[in-house]
């Protein structure tokens, strides 16, 4: 049985642990069809590239049937209180997972949240999740929107009352996990299994590190500028140490970012390093979605660092950087867009003509 830690969890609200129960006891139970849908070996493999993932596959065995139960969870709207919004809604695969041009996305009756929509992929090789890392485990990640007033605004309770009510869930709960009711476990695993799909990983830079292409002149120059500059937080071929970080946005914070997780000031006005994969689609950027174009990213870390007491020391001394270096680190990142995982018909809404 996976387990998971309890602590203290914040999204745009407050999650408190009571949904912990929930987790492994659903309250209603019917039996199913079996229908023998064995687990397939081959339903993900790891870029060769990239270090090894960290989601245990033991403990939720992927199959076909599984995962195209999870991508129609994943973009059926009837996980909101009234089926109006889905994962999707701020979650779209052409801009990597995405809302595109949106600082703060907007949930149910139009409400807005207070953070901006991060990007969904490559979410196998991390242990923890959101901005401020307040969900703990995948198995467990989309409870936050489902719950949280300002996006679904809706409880796992009645999610499952629907989905029981609803052939066509019925038909792909027994096709993917055989005899049992739909309960939390196999809706949350389900949702696990279409998640860990998104991954990206054939970038123009990977086929560079995989000897398949080349960088332009410019852009190699602006990936040994990231190395000098940037690496020590977006590391590794990920792009990420998934760390939080204060990155000198503000001196006085509205939001206390991990602070509100462990409660520790030291801990105030930090946010988890989100990967600089695809980043040219994800506009607009931080937490906040403050900034509307990369080059006013870099513009900020060349002259707009504002200290404060958890300010990370790599910043101190802001980044030094010419006009002409900032050019060729934009040109990099571009190199980072992964066409082929935003156009993957295998990500795509299944429910779409």
């Amino acid at each position: 049985m996976t387990t998971f830690t309890t602590k203290p969890t914040f999204f745009t609200g407050v999650w408190s642990p009571w949904w912990l129960l929930l987790l492994f006891f659903s309250a209603c139970r019917e039996e199913l069809p079996f229908v023998n849908n064995p687990p397939s070996e081959q339903a993900w493999v790891a870029p060769a590239h990239f270090p090894a993932a960290v989601y245990d596959f033991e403990q939720n065995p992927l199959s076909e049937a599984g995962i195209e139960l999870g991508r129609a969870l994943f973009y059926d709207p009837i996980l909101s209180r009234d089926s109006s919004v889905s994962c999707a809604s701020c979650h779209h695969p052409q801009a990597a997972f995405t809302d595109p041009g949106k600082a703060i996305s907007s949930g149910i009756d139009g409400r807005l949240g207070v953070r901006n929509s991060p990007a969904l992929f490559n979410l196998a090789w991390q242990r923890e999740f959101m901005w401020d890392g307040g969900v703990n485990h995948l198995d467990v990640f989309p409870l936050a929107p489902i719950t949280e007033p300002a996006e679904m605004d809706e409880n796992m309770l009645h999610v499952l009352q629907k989905l029981r009510r609803h052939p066509r869930y019925s038909r792909l709960f027994y096709q993917a996990f055989g005899p049992g009711t739909i309960d939390d476990r196999r809706f949350f695993h389900a949702l696990s299994q279409f998640q860990v799909q998104l991954v990206s990983a054939n970038s123009r830079y990977d086929q560079w590190v995989m000897g398949k292409s080349q960088l332009t002149t410019e852009e190699l120059l602006g990936y040994q500028l990231v190395q000098e500059h940037c690496s020590d937080c977006h590391s590794g071929v990920l792009f990420s140490d998934f760390s939080y970080r204060n990155n000198g946005l503000d001196h006085v914070f509205t939001d206390a970012g991990r602070g509100r997780i462990t409660l520790l000031a030291s801990d105030t006005g930090r946010f988890k390093v989100p990967s600089l994969r695809n980043v040219a689609l994800t506009a607009p950027y931080m937490h906040d979605g403050r900034f509307a174009t990369l080059r006013e990213v870099l513009e900020h870390y060349r002259h707009g660092i504002q200290p404060s007491a958890t300010l990370d020391p790599l910043l101190t001394n802001k980044i030094p950087l010419s006009q002409a270096e900032t050019a060729a680190i934009e040109a990099f990142l571009h190199s980072l867009t992964d066409t082929s995982f935003t156009q993957n018909a295998k990500l795509a809404n299944p429910f779409t003509p």
